[in-house]
């Protein structure tokens, strides 16, 4: 699956139903040798998305269960 396919995407935790973010307004982790993605880092923002917050979640491959359509959910214990 290249990145392509899936930005654009929200990002859903299936433990509490909250939205994370959209893939595409995350960082990611890419590994140098295979140039695979290991994970998605998601930052926390407060005052309406205009203020990054100094948390981020990070968003490992074997935490995604669905990618569908529309959404991605993911199991995230918080």
């Amino acid at each position: 699956m290249r990145y392509k396919d899936i930005s654009g995407k929200e990002i859903i935790n299936i433990h509490t139903g909250t939205r994370l973010g959209i893939l595409g307004q995350t960082d990611l982790q890419i590994n140098q040798e295979t140039g695979k993605i290991e994970a998605f880092i998601i930052p926390s923002y407060k005052w309406f998305g205009l203020k990054k917050e100094e948390q981020e979640a990070v968003i490992t491959w074997d935490m995604i269960r669905k990618i569908g359509e529309d959404i991605i959910l993911i199991e995230f214990k918080e």
